[in-house]
């Protein structure tokens, strides 16, 4: 892959905004004390008490990868590589979706969770077109 259209840039930069308002969701609704995947890993190193200290922190590191991802995808030999990751991440979103279904009640970040799919389709749709032409 040469390069990414201007398209596929535009709908990263979307889902960078929609990334921190769906960690702000998150945060703000109390995901770190419900979700079975952090609180694994939060009781895996023993880190019981610093749920909320230690998802903001997790968020922040989050944030600050797809910023800086996004600038590296302008060096060919990482564009692959972080277009993938990226898309793979869109995907896991769909997570909040299935607990919110499975619950039939909202669950923390679904709302924002729900763009984030949406963009995940027309994302994937847009790097496959852009793999095809190259």
């Amino acid at each position: 892959m040469k390069f990414l259209s201007k398209k596929l840039k535009n709908i990263i930069l979307i889902s960078i905004l929609i990334f921190i308002a769906h960690g702000l969701e998150e945060y703000f609704t109390g995901f770190y004390d419900v979700d079975i995947f952090f609180n694994f890993f939060i009781k895996l190193f023993g880190y019981t008490n610093l749920n909320q200290a230690i998802f903001i922190t997790f968020e922040i590191v989050v944030w600050l990868f797809l910023i800086i991802s996004f600038f590296l995808i302008k060096d060919r030999k990482f564009i692959l590589f972080i277009t993938t990751i990226w898309g793979l991440i869109l995907i896991f979103e769909l997570h909040h979706l299935i607990k919110a279904l499975l619950k039939w009640d909202y669950y923390p970040g679904t709302v924002t969770a729900i763009l984030l799919l949406i963009i995940g389709f027309f994302y994937w749709k847009e790097l496959i077109i852009n793999l095809k032409a190259t």
